[in-house]
């Protein structure tokens, strides 16, 4: 009985360890935290943007917003000012993890994690932009929540099953934002912000303030 339960016990940890080689584990809880106080930054930041510019009144008056050239530019330079500070939080904080834990940070299946959220977030970014210079700046934020949260389930299979339910809670809230059509910036601040923080705080208690 003792032989039996011990090689159950063996088989177990050969299954543990094969699960953490196939999945990223340095990915840490403070990343989502620190990217979601960046967003409800750049959220607020936006807001004052486009209400100084007239672009808040056409948004809740028409479907169709009229933005010139240099305001497009100005927001999409906002939105990578706001990528740029959220992906370099978030890039500190796994590395410091990985050290903590003696993993590497770029391997293949950090790569995998990688490859398979930068394309639905590099087609949604370019569909955002086709979509303001259209004139449909109402459906932009909307759009954001949905491609983040597709890239985000599309990642999940090689990380933390958390960022899985992360990326349904924004497809589901970008849904709701396009459904409706009101308030996106409110939205993309919840979506973006306090889910992250929300998700990044319960990633950080349960896997590492044990480590």
């Amino acid at each position: 009985m003792d032989n039996f339960q011990q090689r159950l016990d063996d088989l177990s940890e050969i299954r543990g360890m094969m699960e953490n080689a196939s999945r990223f584990i340095s990915l840490s809880g403070l990343s989502g935290v620190s990217a979601g106080l960046v967003a409800l930054i750049g959220a607020w930041v936006t807001y004052v943007y486009v209400k100084g510019e007239g672009i808040y009144t056409q948004l809740k008056v028409s479907r169709l917003v009229e933005v010139n050239q240099q305001q497009l530019l100005i927001l999409i330079l906002i939105a990578t000012i706001i990528f740029l500070f959220a992906a370099g939080f978030a890039s500190f904080f796994t590395v410091r993890r990985a050290r903590r834990l003696g993993k590497k940070v770029w391997s293949p299946v950090s790569q995998k994690v990688l490859v398979h959220m930068l394309v639905p977030l590099v087609a949604g970014g370019l569909f955002c932009i086709i979509q303001a210079y259209h004139g449909y700046g109402r459906l932009v934020s909307s759009t954001t929540l949905m491609f983040y949260g597709f890239a985000l389930i599309n990642a999940s299979k090689f990380t933390y099953k958390e960022i899985r339910n992360l990326g349904y809670s924004l497809l589901v809230l970008g849904i709701i934002g396009a459904w409706t059509l009101m308030h996106g910036i409110v939205l993309w601040a919840i979506g973006f912000g306090i889910f992250h923080i929300l998700y990044g705080i319960i990633m950080y208690l349960k896997y590492e303030r044990i480590t």
